[in-house]
């Protein structure tokens, strides 16, 4: 993957608010939308007998929380407000993502905001309880898609699909021939006894 990482340098910031325990999964895409983003940083949260540490921001810029609690407002209306968006995006399951709010100080009185309906998660590594619910980095780019353009949509996704096939064959879930862009030569996979390289 690393090779494919692409550098996109964008106005938007990215607070990326993690819980501890969403950091260690093989399957976490948020990290991997950081590592394409080089005005991002990764906050990591929810340490036993540790309190999170306060979320602060520039004065130049606009903090804004992605998660579709009961006040928020659409994405597109902070677009145009003339500064810096700060974009922060909880990662983790739904249950830690709604604690962000209240767990992390200084993020009770930031604006939040929600996305538009889109197409259904590509996301096939995990069970997504929530409906219309989607993985961080599909989150990110639809968010990055408002601000900053489809451009930068288009690269994260890309990204984020392939991710995705290839996690899907190192699990002997697809053949070679169903991952975008292929399987890397040389490439070895570990399946249980009795099952195929494909």
């Amino acid at each position: 993957m690393c090779a494919l990482i692409p550098r996109i340098e964008t106005r938007t910031r990215l607070s990326l608010v993690i819980h501890r325990l969403e950091d260690v999964k093989p399957t976490n895409t948020g990290r991997l939308a950081c590592a394409c983003l080089p005005n991002s940083e990764v906050l990591v949260r929810g340490h036993q007998h540790q309190p999170d540490v306060p979320f602060c921001w520039d004065d130049d810029t606009l903090p804004v929380l992605l998660f579709p609690f009961e006040d928020a407002r659409p994405l597109s209306e902070f677009a145009n407000d003339g500064r810096r968006v700060n974009l922060i995006v909880p990662d983790g399951n739904w249950r830690q993502a709604f604690k962000v709010r209240s767990r992390v100080p200084g993020l009770r009185q930031v604006a939040c905001a929600t996305l538009p309906g889109g197409a259904p998660t590509l996301y096939r590594l995990r069970s997504e309880p929530q409906e219309g619910g989607l993985a961080t980095m599909e989150a990110i780019a639809r968010a990055f898609g408002i601000l900053e353009g489809p451009h930068v949509q288009t690269a994260l996704e890309r990204l984020f699909l392939v991710m995705v096939e290839r996690t899907l064959w190192a699990r002997g879930r697809v053949g070679a021939g169903d991952v975008n862009g292929g399987v890397p030569d040389g490439t070895k996979r570990h399946l249980p006894a009795g099952k195929a390289q494909g």
